[in-house]
């Protein structure tokens, strides 16, 4: 099991469609490649985890007593998203994206 790991990361780097599409998603080593993370990935999971239910009701609330529907539907979509709190996966998207910025050797090396 071990060497068909091996293999298939030999594979994976030797691919140079996956590395070409690896590249492309990767965040700029800059300031704003790592704020990006930061806003888009880090800081919202870690609001959700500590006032992801206050959201959430205050939401609900909102939702209930709004009038109009557009601004029902966005409490609405408040609501669904912060009722469980942050999300453990998004977090970890986002240190991974972070450590990728600071520890790719390809990129240090250039």
């Amino acid at each position: 099991m071990k060497e068909r790991l091996k293999r298939a990361a030999h594979r994976a780097r030797a691919n140079p469609v996956l590395a070409h599409t690896a590249k492309s998603i990767k965040p700029d080593r800059s300031i704003w490649g790592i704020l990006g993370v930061l806003i888009f990935f880090i800081i919202p999971e870690i609001v959700g985890f500590v006032y992801g239910k206050e959201i959430a009701v205050w939401a609900h609330a909102n939702y209930t007593t709004e009038a109009d529907s557009i601004k029902s539907t966005i409490y609405l979509l408040l609501e669904k998203i912060f009722e469980d709190g942050g999300s453990w996966l998004n977090l970890s998207i986002g240190i991974a994206l972070l450590l990728w910025i600071v520890l790719d050797k390809e990129e240090r090396a250039e």
